[in-house]
């Protein structure tokens, strides 16, 4: 297959691609420049890997030193691996010195982009295809930093969303197979996911995510109290072995309550891999 073949096989592959249903241009100056938001978007979390092994949260998304700190920081050492979070094409491999220092910008195939902040060391280049898990830098303190740690930020058409969203540091999990953007609720669906999957200010994590079954289950039901009559809702990742009942356990939920949320029945058998909806 010659050059040409190649290239109309590949654009043909991309164009049914969610993320040629955001992006009309491959651009490679800005490491994000916001355009038009679509009213909902549903984003594919299914094909992932965590950035960092690290579970330890240095700094929220959210309002910082009086400006917005668009993305999370990740506690990791210099020349600790980072690796893709999905598969895509790396579109920016650059320094900024007074910022990002070190950073590499992926666009994925479900239409996020992720930008990866304050690397010692970049191991991919511009226009390269990475799958999820790929390694691609290592971590630093290069640019705007106090110390080593990973600057990590997800971006819909440029706009910045809380990683909180979508990732789960502590647990080394996603949210769900999938998350639904909305324009109109995004940004009081991140303030939540702060507060349910963030640090506090002493750096501690709050009692959703760690601590008893009974700490798990009173911190769901005041956020459920607190930001609605709809609860926000949380997703457990089987793992081998588990079942409906250990999982009732760990999570504080019964298993029948298990069953309605999921549409399964008292003994169905769970496989490993297999999202549970538990709030």
């Amino acid at each position: 297959m010659d050059t040409l073949q190649l290239q109309q096989l590949l654009d043909k592959e991309y164009s049914g691609l969610p993320a040629s249903e955001l992006y009309e241009d491959w651009e490679n100056v800005y490491a994000h420049r916001a355009t038009s938001l679509p009213d909902s978007f549903r984003i594919d979390l299914r094909d992932f890997c965590m950035p960092t092994p690290s579970r330890v949260l240095t700094s929220n998304y959210g309002a910082r030193w009086g400006r917005m700190h668009k993305g999370l920081d990740i506690k990791v050492y210099i020349g600790d691996t980072i690796r893709a979070a999905f598969s895509g094409k790396v579109r920016i491999v650059r320094y900024e010195g007074r910022g990002y220092g070190k950073y590499i910008v992926i666009r994925h195939d479900n239409g996020l982009e992720t930008i990866y902040g304050h690397l010692s060391k970049q191991l991919v280049r511009e226009n390269q295809d990475v799958r999820a898990g790929d390694v691609i830098g290592l971590g630093g303190n290069t640019g705007r930093s106090t110390g080593s740690h990973l600057h990590f930020e997800t971006r819909l058409c440029g706009v910045a969303l809380n990683p909180a969203l979508l990732f789960d540091f502590y647990n080394q999990d996603v949210v769900g197979d999938f998350y639904v953007f909305h324009k109109r609720t995004y940004e009081r669906e991140g303030r939540n996911a702060t507060r349910l999957r963030g640090v506090r200010n002493n750096g501690s994590y709050s009692p959703e995510m760690v601590g008893s079954t009974r700490a798990r289950a009173a911190a769901s039901q005041k956020a459920t109290k607190r930001y609605g009559d709809t609860p926000v809702a949380k997703y457990h990742k089987v793992q081998k072995g588990e079942t409906l009942y250990s999982i009732s356990r760990k999570r504080g939920v019964s298993v029948k309550k298990l069953c309605d949320m999921n549409h399964l029945g008292m003994n169905t058998r769970l496989k490993a891999g297999q999202i549970v909806r538990y709030i």
